[in-house]
This record gives C-alpha cells, sequence and structure tokens, in this order.
C-alpha cells in the first residue's frame, strides 16, 4: 500500500464517485450481468474498501456465510458462548444479519462506519426480521478488535437472501466459509470461493457435521479443492457429526476455531496481517473490475449511437426523397397534367413549342390577350401532389426510423414503451398542408417583389400574381427546367418547357432561373424544418436515455490512480 494512506483514500472516494456515474440504461445482451457487477463494486467501495481506508485500527470483521443447513448460526453461537444468532427451521434458515461484537466496540458499528446502506436495530431476534437491517448483539463473550457477521445463506430460495449475503461476505476483511461433508463440493460456494481467491480475501474454511469415519478423506479432498482454486493457505476447521451441546457444539469439536478467532482478536499483529491481506487484494481487483465496467459502458455508448443514427438516417433519406420528387418531373402527371392542359390547351399552342421553342417568347401575349385564364384548378392539383409526396415519405421514415430500432440493439424496448413513434404525429397531415400553403404564399410575395414595374405590362397581367405563382410551382417540380432556348423537347416536357418560357416571357430567363432555385430551397428548407420535428421525438426519447462517454474516461482515469497510489 502507499506510504500515504490520505492519497490512496482520495484515490479510491474518487473511483467511487466515477464508478456510480456510469450509466447501462439500454437492455444490451449483457448488460444486467454489468448492472450487477456495477452494483457489487459501488457496494463493496461503500460498505468495505472506503470505511477499511478511513479506520485501519478498526476491529477485524469475520462474516460467516455459506449454504442453506450448513449450521452458521449454531456456530456463530458456540464461537459466543450464547445464544446471539438464532439457527433457523424453515428454509431459508438465516433470514437477516446479526452482527456480534464485544461492548467497546460499538462505536464501529453502531454508525454507518460500514454496511451504510442497512439500518441498525438492536434486540433479541423476531419472528419476521428484515433483510435490510442488520441486528446488532453486543456480547462480552467476545473479545475486543473482532466482530462476527452471521449472514444469510447464499444459495437461499429469497433473490435478496442471495443479493445480502453476496454483500456482506463482499464487506469482510475474513470470510468463515462453513461447509458440510455432504455439501462441500457444491457450485454456488465455489463461485464464490474462486471469487474470494481472485479478489485475495482473507478465508477460513469450517468443515461441519463430518461422519468421523470419513473425516480424513474428506478433509483430505476439500484442501486439494482449496489449493487448486488458490487458496491453499486458507485455514481448515473440521467439526465432527456429533449431539449438540445446549444447542451448540460442544466445546472438544469447536475450541480450535474460537481459539483462532480469539488470538486474531488479542494480536494486533496477527489481525493487521488479515486486514491487509484483504484490503490489498480488493484494491488489486478494482483495476479490471472498473475497466470491465468501462467495457460495458462504451458497449451502451455504442448502441446509443447508433440507436442515434436510425432516425436520422430515415428522415434524411426521405427528405432526399422529396428533392428528387420535386424536381424529377413526377408531380406533372396525371391530375396536374390534366389541369395543365385546361390551362394552356394541347392544340395549336402546343405544337408551337415542338416546332420551335424560340417563337414562344412572342407569341404569348396575342395568344392569351382577350381569354380568360385560371390557373386555380392547377395550383390545386400541385398542392395536393406535394402534399401527398411529402406526407408520404414522411410516414415511411416514421416507420423505417421505429424498424431501425427494433433492430438494433437495446432498441425494441425503447419502441415498445412508445408505440407512437411508428406513426407520424398526429395532425402531420394537416401540417403538410399548412406547409405547402405557406410555401405557396412566398411563391407569391417572390413573384409580386420580382415584378416590380412590370405590374402593369400586358404580359403580367395575361396570368396575374396568381397564375404567374403557378407556373413558378410548375417550373420547380419540372425535370426539364433551363433548358436552353432552341434545343428539341420532346412531347412530354413540353408542359415544363412552356412554363418556363412564359415566365421568361415576363421575368427574364435569369431571373427565372432564381427564383425558381429559390422557391425549391424554400420548400425543401420548410420540410426539412418539419421532418425534423418529426424526429425529434426519437432524440427525446433516446434523451432519456443517460449514457455518459465522459463518465467512462473520468473511471479509468480514477481506475489508474488508485493503481498507482496503492
Amino acid at each position: 500500500m502507499t506510504t500515504d494512506p490520505d492519497v490512496l483514500l482520495r484515490a479510491v472516494e474518487r473511483l467511487r464517485a466515477s464508478a456510480g456515474e456510469v450509466r447501462l440504461p439500454l437492455d444490451l445482451d449483457r448488460a444486467p450481468e454489468a448492472r450487477t457487477a456495477r452494483r457489487e463494486l459501488e457496494q463493496q467501495l461503500d460498505d468495505y474498501v472506503l470505511p477499511r481506508l478511513r479506520a485501519l485500527d478498526a476491529p477485524l470483521l469475520a462474516v460467516v456465510g455459506g449454504s442453506t443447513g450448513a449450521g452458521k448460526s449454531t456456530l456463530v453461537n458456540s464461537v459466543v458462548g450464547e445464544e446471539v444468532s438464532r439457527p433457523g427451521i424453515l428454509r431459508p434458515t438465516t433470514r437477516a444479519s446479526v452482527l456480534v461484537h464485544h461492548p467497546d466496540d460499538a462505536r464501529w458499528f453502531t454508525g454507518t462506519r460500514v454496511l451504510p446502506g442497512l439500518a441498525r436495530v438492536g434486540g433479541h431476534a423476531t419472528d419476521v426480521e428484515d433483510p435490510g437491517a442488520v441486528r446488532l448483539v453486543p456480547s462480552p463473550a467476545l473479545p475486543a478488535g473482532l466482530a462476527l457477521l452471521d449472514a444469510p445463506d447464499i444459495d437461499s430460495v429469497v433473490q435478496a437472501n442471495r443479493q445480502l449475503s453476496r454483500q456482506l461476505l463482499s464487506a469482510a476483511d475474513l470470510w468463515v466459509f462453513v461447509t458440510t461433508a455432504a455439501r462441500y463440493a457444491d457450485a454456488v460456494p465455489w463461485e464464490l470461493l474462486h471469487e474470494a481467491a481472485d479478489r485475495g480475501t482473507s478465508v477460513a474454511v469450517v468443515l461441519n457435521r463430518v461422519p468421523p469415519e470419513a473425516m480424513e478423506q474428506v478433509r483430505v479432498h476439500l484442501a486439494t479443492m482449496l489449493r487448486d482454486q488458490g487458496l491453499g493457505s486458507s485455514p481448515i476447521f473440521t467439526v465432527p457429526e456429533d449431539e449438540l451441546d445446549d444447542g451448540r457444539v460442544p466445546e472438544r469439536h469447536g475450541s480450535r476455531l474460537r481459539g483462532w478467532l480469539h488470538s486474531l482478536a488479542v494480536d494486533a499483529r496477527a489481525r493487521s496481517v488479515v486486514i491487509r491481506r484483504t484490503l490489498d487484494g480488493t484494491l488489486g481487483s478494482l483495476g479490471s473490475r472498473a475497466e470491465a465496467l468501462a467495457a460495458a459502458g462504451r458497449q451502451q455508448v455504442d448502441a446509443w449511437r447508433v440507436l442515434e443514427r436510425g432516425p436520422r438516417t430515415a428522415y434524411q433519406d426521405a427528405l432526399e426523397s422529396v428533392g428528387q420528387g420535386v424536381q424529377d418531373g413526377s408531380l406533372l402527371r396525371g391530375e396536374v397534367l390534366a389541369r395543365w392542359h385546361e390551362l394552356v390547351g394541347t392544340g395549336e399552342f402546343l405544337r408551337s413549342v415542338e416546332v420551335g421553342v424560340g417563337r414562344v417568347r412572342d407569341r404569348v401575349t396575342a395568344f392569351f390577350t382577350g381569354r380568360e385564364v385560371s390557373s386555380e384548378p392547377l395550383g390545386e392539383a400541385l398542392q395536393t401532389g406535394a402534399a401527398a409526396l411529402i406526407t408520404s415519405h414522411g410516414q415511411v421514415a416514421a416507420s423505417t426510423a421505429a424498424r431501425s430500432w427494433r433492430q438494433s440493439p437495446g432498441g425494441r424496448p425503447l419502441v415498445e414503451a412508445h408505440p407512437e413513434l411508428g406513426r407520424a404525429t398526429p395532425g402531420f397531415t394537416e401540417q403538410v398542408e399548412r406547409l405547402i400553403r405557406d410555401w405557396q404564399r412566398d411563391i407569391l410575395e417572390m413573384v409580386t417583389e420580382e415584378a416590380g414595374s412590370r405590374r402593369t405590362t400586358a404580359r403580367y397581367l395575361a396570368f396575374g400574381v396568381n397564375g404567374l405563382g403557378v407556373l413558378l410551382m410548375v417550373v420547380v417540380f419540372s425535370a426539364t427546367a433551363f433548358i436552353p432556348t432552341g434545343a428539341e423537347v420532346a412531347v412530354g416536357a413540353g408542359s415544363a418547357v412552356l412554363a418556363q418560357r412564359l415566365l421568361e416571357a415576363v421575368f427574364g430567363d435569369q431571373a427565372v432561373r432564381a427564383m425558381a432555385i429559390r422557391a425549391r430551397e424554400s420548400l425543401l428548407g420548410r420540410v426539412e424544418e418539419l421532418y425534423a420535428a418529426e424526429r425529434a421525438r426519437f432524440d427525446a426519447t433516446l434523451g432519456e436515455v443517460d449514457v455518459s462517454e465522459d463518465a467512462l474516461a473520468e473511471l479509468e482515469a480514477a481506475a489508474a490512480a488508485v493503481e498507482a497510489d496503492r
């Protein structure tokens, strides 16, 4: 350990703070295990590492743990010499934790120095004990400097008991593992023993209720298993199967364990060795545990970015599709084309376009003079077509974005919690219609502004501001706009070119070009804002998913500081 305990303490406090900032909200494949590991790391820092660093001279805390029915409570009562923990009859047996300490050591345990998350209660055991509390039992039979904590069963059928047992074991300076001749090879306790070995926890093993004839064989086998797990130096205390004496292990069978524990209590040096061994081992494990937590956090960040990218891509594709639909001429078909023909006719005037578009400019005024021209039906058809295009792609974007979330790690629960994301917002169609009306108003203002002094000319009056606005919409929606004068034009493209030429007759070709570009950019800008508002629903949902990349960097830096200072 570092020569300056205060430096190490501050480093561990920084690690604790940074671990608490790591968020794992997305339901990824290994997220439950990562959340459990984070909780256990935080608990061990709170329950053991920080309290021990702040008080290296505090009593040694030995946690007695083991499987259901192993005889933990009976063993604790036998070591103390009186009934301080009531043995259970029904399963689960030990339901709550009992901490036995010498009266002179009460100050170390009555506060929240260790196990701050558990309430303190006193008095005798009750029929119903709270797993969220630890019952403190002062006993002069236990020497000062040592405390025994009787923990719930590590394999309890009650999940809360299992979690509490793991938490208490992680808070121990010394783990007294109690097992029996019939159950010493069970898988669950060995998982915990393996963790204890990896973290350098001091462990003592009590082999309880061993038939005398199998004593040597079982003890040798257990010692071999401990050695294979890296726990070969752990002392083994055997208790033969025998009748209890007033509910406790007979003195002749329990004296060796009691004597060893009492020697730790009275020998400050021996006690310090056990404490520092466990503390050093736990500190040494913090780096890899923090690294694993940071890796889980990065998976969350990566998954979050994938989720964030899905709706953005869906609505960007929708905007690009609208942009393509606006200028590929697809809107100038069907109803729009029919209304266009009603406006300009399909006979002599359109044939003149085929013969030579260069002569159109000179014939515009003569063609329309004295003729009643109504552009309203064409304008309505254009409005309907454009609205349908924008609405359709907006609805597709919503379903595509939701589908991308369902297919991405961690996204399905978000869609299930917000099924409305798979559809455009209520009133979306009305928003699109309002968008088109607002855009048409911009076009009329643009035409009026551009006309200036031309508003009294025969050519301007032949169409009026509404008619010219509709013609500009036709040009905006055309794939053949700005074809040079004199170029050959197919019959199917004649409508859009004709609209362009009619506008040029009033404004000139450069002005028409500029107005068409401005009008198209204005429309797509409005659509982009509308789609951004739709996408914002996904952004808001994802904004509630709290992942922080900065917290991961801080966690790694804090873990490195602990490693450097220990």
